[in-house]
């Protein structure tokens, strides 16, 4: 029996080898070894324990935001707001965290775990009330939303979350019941990697086990098609919107309390941008959204060992996953491709 693998996986793996292709290219030109560029570069992120988990630590907010942003991609909604999302989740954690001090960790850490995923639900709600209501194209929104939630959160830790005894913008430190445990001793992985794979379970399950993951897989392909089979679309798109909101939040839960200790004015340097392309690369597969945000998290950890020590830019590894979203966009070609090689050699035999 021949073992075949799903077309879009294919085409993602595709898209990844002929990224670092390129990139390889790219390295050599500026006078390295590509191998001694990849080398360092996964020699640091999976090279050793704690390189493993600074990876793993880095999976977490791109997973969950990933999965977010790949289920309301198969409902058909191309919310790209889980930056904002993962913004006031952050920030409705750490307001819990704080105010909650002295609860124990079995009600402190759910409440501020509920409290940021209804945080990214809801300000994911509001664009799913612009689109439903008025037409709003959610790609403008999301966007627009992403801008307003940041200033939103700067305003509030420079004002009334403000961590009264710093004079940086934000919250008072967690105490330790406001703390996700950590999972391996000298490292930062904690427990937020155990809501990944929970959440990648779930989402799975939901997908391919559930009525009403078949009816959100539905409205994504066609919505027409959905509604004449008495499918309600528009409950189907708003859920893909609150359930991609509330994973982002979770995503920003997991900074506040496994990373950071507080919330931060700066607490994504881009994840919610990046899950985009874990989403599109795991073909909004959860399990393989997941093994695209270790990749990405791979990348992004071994770029600044690149830099030291082979002397390569650590910006070419943004232009590797700038590459990866090129390959990805093009790889619908690659069966026409194919075909015209075959062709080729068809007509020179």
């Amino acid at each position: 029996m021949r073992l075949r693998l799903p077309p879009g996986l294919v085409g993602s793996l595709a898209a990844v080898a002929a990224a670092f292709l390129v990139g390889a290219l790219l390295i050599a030109a500026v006078g390295v070894s590509p191998l001694t560029a990849y080398g360092a570069l996964f020699e640091a992120a999976l090279g050793s324990r704690n390189g493993i988990a600074e990876t793993l630590v880095r999976t977490v907010p791109l997973a969950l935001c990933g999965l977010g942003i790949a289920l309301a991609f198969r409902a058909g909604v191309f919310n790209v707001g889980a930056e904002g999302q993962l913004f006031l989740g952050g920030t409705a954690a750490g307001a819990i965290g704080v105010l909650g001090a002295g609860w124990p960790a079995y009600v402190l850490l759910p409440a501020m775990a509920l409290s940021a995923a209804l945080a990214g639900g809801l300000w994911s709600g509001l664009a799913a009330w612009l689109k439903l209501r008025f037409r709003a194209d959610e790609l403008i929104t999301t966007i627009m939303l992403n801008y307003v939630a940041i200033h939103l959160v700067s305003f509030l830790l420079h004002g009334p979350l403000k961590d009264p005894n710093g004079a940086l913008a934000q919250t008072a430190r967690l105490t330790g019941d406001g703390r996700l445990p950590v999972l391996l001793a000298g490292t930062r992985l904690h427990a937020g990697i155990l809501i990944v794979l929970v959440a990648a379970i779930l989402a799975h399950l939901f997908l391919w086990r559930r009525t009403n993951g078949f009816r959100l897989r539905v409205v994504g392909l066609n919505p027409r098609a959905a509604e004449n089979a008495g499918i309600d679309v528009r409950r189907t798109i708003l859920f893909g919107f609150l359930i991609c909101g509330a994973l982002a939040g979770l995503a920003g839960f997991s900074e506040v309390a496994g990373v950071q200790r507080r919330m931060i004015e700066n607490l994504s340097p881009g994840f919610g941008y990046t899950a985009i392309i874990v989403a599109l690369l795991g073909a909004t597969n959860p399990f393989g959204v997941v093994a695209s945000a270790f990749l990405f998290a791979a990348l992004q950890i071994g770029a600044s060992t690149m830099e030291s020590a082979a002397g390569v830019p650590s910006t070419l590894t943004t232009v590797i996953q700038g590459l990866v979203v090129l390959f990805l966009i093009g790889r619908a070609a690659l069966p026409l491709l194919r075909d015209w090689v075959a062709d080729r050699f068809r007509r020179r035999g």
